[in-house]
């Protein structure tokens, strides 16, 4: 999931939208999804965007924000204790694939759209990251 700036001018704080990202562990872009509000809980915005029915009977790792949803993420640390040394060991066996997954999904923190403020129209914020996701997609081929 990556966050993109907004301003709305009703608003004198920011707000922004954020962007559900498939990429495969070899750090191919799948997919980007429509964009949720920032406000929303990874979770809720797994759900709402489509995210949810594309990950579905696949194995799909994820970082902490989507534990309790069927996805493989790495486990807390307990609090007031000691990680133990199995739960070290399957964390590090996740971070190994992600590292991928996390150079993939900084591609598109990069495209001017979505690395700067966004100042137009939210109505049309999901059109933009469409046509802006299309023409990646175009260029990968």
């Amino acid at each position: 999931m990556t966050n993109t700036p907004t301003r709305n001018p009703q608003k004198h704080r920011d707000t922004g939208f954020s962007l559900q990202i498939a990429v495969t562990v070899d750090g191919v872009l799948l997919a980007v999804f429509a964009p949720v509000p920032d406000s929303w809980h990874y979770v809720r915005a797994w759900r709402e965007s489509g995210f949810r029915a594309m990950s579905a009977n696949r194995g799909t790792i994820g970082d902490p924000g989507y534990i309790g949803t069927g996805i493989l993420t790495g486990r807390r640390k307990p609090p007031d204790r000691q990680r133990p040394e199995a739960d070290k060991i399957f964390n590090h066996s996740l971070s190994v694939p992600r590292a991928a997954v996390e150079r993939a999904i900084a591609h598109p923190k990069d495209w001017k759209v979505p690395a700067t403020r966004y100042r137009g129209p939210l109505r049309t914020f999901p059109n933009i990251i469409r046509t802006v996701t299309a023409l990646a997609f175009f260029r990968a081929s």
